[in-house]
């Protein structure tokens, strides 16, 4: 078994316990009526996302997502929350270094023993999920889940869906697609985004993600028998059969859309094996991005 196998069979257990400790870190994660923003790089800015959705449909004040390359440094914020996995991401440490003093800043990181620690104002250590492989999986979804927690939507479903994501076989004929689209509305957008880069980090296949009702607008047009559109989430009416028209494949979503992610890692590792590609082996990735002087 690959480690990237190991740790997302392991999410369930890794939800349930974040859950579990969630309130210990009430006190350092974004109170209600605060302007917060959200980065990351990679992945985690993908769960940015899907967190920042969260909070604005909540009711839970304005909240923005951004790369953290590209976070607006003129804009005021009462916080801003980093994730990231390693604590070492240039981008990142960059990012908290410029806003010491003037936002308070908290960082979400598996590693706390690493120059994020210093860098933020508080942490948050998700230890338990941290990972050896390249190809995130655990860390990702388990800093969301605290995420949704905090904000009081999270439900003991999306556990028990994540365990179904792991136990019922994909579809039939799935792993043999040519090009794959994952689909999302509101925070699943985000979700689809990192179930794509997923597919193209492990697997070298041709992923794309859309929001579902920006996927009639041209993307579309690359749907065709052999390829499969995988929906996170609730779908906009008439767009399964819109797709199943094309002669694709539709996947529907019908688990919590968070162990609908899960099911999309396991279709990576899958497409990986058939195609003779080792997924803790990424072709050009580490596990994080450092960069020199040159590389900005």
């Amino acid at each position: 078994m690959t480690h990237v196998e190991d740790e997302l069979n392991s999410q369930p257990e890794c939800w349930a316990r974040v859950v579990a400790e969630a309130g210990d870190h009430a006190g350092v994660l974004p109170s209600p009526g605060e302007r917060v923003a959200l980065v990351g790089c990679g992945t985690s800015y993908f769960m940015a996302q899907a967190a920042a959705a969260l909070r604005e449909g909540a009711g839970q004040g304005e909240t923005d997502a951004f790369a953290a390359s590209e976070f607006p440094r003129g804009r005021a914020y009462d916080r801003v929350v980093a994730l990231t996995r390693s604590g070492t991401t240039t981008e990142v440490l960059e990012l908290l270094g410029a806003l010491r003093g003037r936002t308070r800043t908290t960082a979400i990181t598996a590693d706390p023993d690493t120059p994020v620690t210093a860098a933020a104002d508080d942490v948050v250590p998700l230890e338990h999920a941290d990972e050896k492989s390249v190809v995130q999986t655990r860390f990702a979804t388990t800093a969301l889940t605290l995420l949704r927690a905090h904000l009081g939507v999270h439900t003991e479903q999306a556990v028990t869906d994540a365990r179904t994501a792991l136990e019922a076989p994909l579809p039939e004929g799935l792993v043999d697609s040519a090009q794959f689209t994952f689909l999302g509305r509101g925070w699943t957008v985000g979700l689809a985004h990192e179930a794509a880069l997923k597919m193209r980090e492990a697997a070298l296949a041709w992923s794309e993600a859309y929001p579902a009702m920006e996927y009639r607008h041209g993307p579309i047009s690359v749907t065709t028998r052999g390829t499969a559109t995988w929906m996170l989430g609730e779908p906009p009416e008439g767009l399964a059969e819109q797709v199943r028209g094309t002669g694709g494949a539709w996947v529907a979503g019908g688990l919590d859309p968070l162990a609908e992610l899960v099911r999309a890692q396991r279709l990576a590792v899958a497409v990986a094996a058939a195609r003779g590609l080792d997924p803790d082996r990424p072709r050009h990735l580490t596990r994080s991005v450092i960069l020199g002087p040159n590389d900005r």
